[in-house]
């Protein structure tokens, strides 16, 4: 048999190793450092992320923390069932500041007619539509209202759309970062989860909480909310070896939506 000369073997190597690129491009999804799936929310392809911009992630985290400086730093501690309140901070119908600050979350919700005295209208969607609001991000980027579900229902139905900030994550999964938003359900109804996932469709109407992650270290997160105890609180959780939430009796966490700024 003849031997192959060097011409004729370079194309057909050139050919093996486009058919190998080829093979690599099409293969699973690149895996994240911390082990979530890099590119998909329940089988559908998550977007190309955005061009980071980590001075305004610390914006956002900036503006919460001094608005939790505002209400004079009230902190929470939840570990499994039990939860204390080490300080206590100013609460939303204290005094007239107090009251008018909470006002100001409500405007940036839309809801211009509400304050700190209407105690009974929870507040915590219309804090971090303001924070948002405040460090400058657009509201392409965050739905501000008065409701949880609405801004979370528009991540994940865009999730698949090109440079969106925030994009779902499963907490089975995914560890949470400084400027992430944590979700858990509030009250007696839990939004429809399957094996982690949810959808918009599921999230309509739902009674939720989210929290803005602000610092994390070893096993603990810091993250600082509205309308918690009263007041913008600090809560210290604790996370499991593996760096994931655990959900706890008061925050059944079902849900985390990435900051990849």
């Amino acid at each position: 048999m003849p031997i192959p000369t060097t011409a004729q073997i370079w194309p057909k190597l050139a050919a093996v190793l486009v058919y190998s690129l080829l093979l690599a491009s099409c293969g699973a999804p690149t895996q994240r450092p911390d082990g979530a799936d890099a590119g998909t929310w329940n089988g559908r392809r998550i977007g190309v992320p955005p061009r980071a911009n980590p001075s305004l992630r610390q914006s956002i985290i900036a503006r919460a923390t001094r608005e939790w400086d505002y209400f004079n730093r009230q902190t929470v501690l939840l570990r499994g069932s039990e939860e204390s309140i080490p300080h206590v901070g100013t609460w939303e119908d204290d005094d007239t500041s107090s009251s008018e600050r909470v006002a100001a979350y409500w405007r940036a919700a839309g809801k211009g007619g509400l304050n700190g005295m209407d105690c009974k209208q929870p507040w915590s969607a219309a804090f971090l539509s303001f924070v948002m609001q405040n460090a400058g991000v657009p509201e392409a980027q965050f739905r501000r209202d008065s409701a949880h579900w609405v801004y979370l229902a528009s991540m994940i139905d865009e999730a698949d759309f090109p440079g969106r900030w925030f994009v779902p994550r499963r907490i089975a999964d995914y560890s949470p970062r400084p400027g992430d938003l944590v979700c858990a359900s509030r009250g007696f109804t839990r939004p429809a989860t399957i094996g982690g996932y949810t959808s918009a469709r599921a999230l309509e109407g739902a009674n939720l909480h989210c929290d803005l992650a602000v610092s994390r270290s070893g096993q603990t997160l810091d993250v600082i909310g509205g309308n918690v105890r009263n007041s913008v609180s600090k809560t210290t959780l604790e996370l499991d070896s593996q760096g994931r939430l655990q959900p706890v009796p008061r925050r059944p966490w079902f849900l985390i939506m990435e900051n990849r700024l």
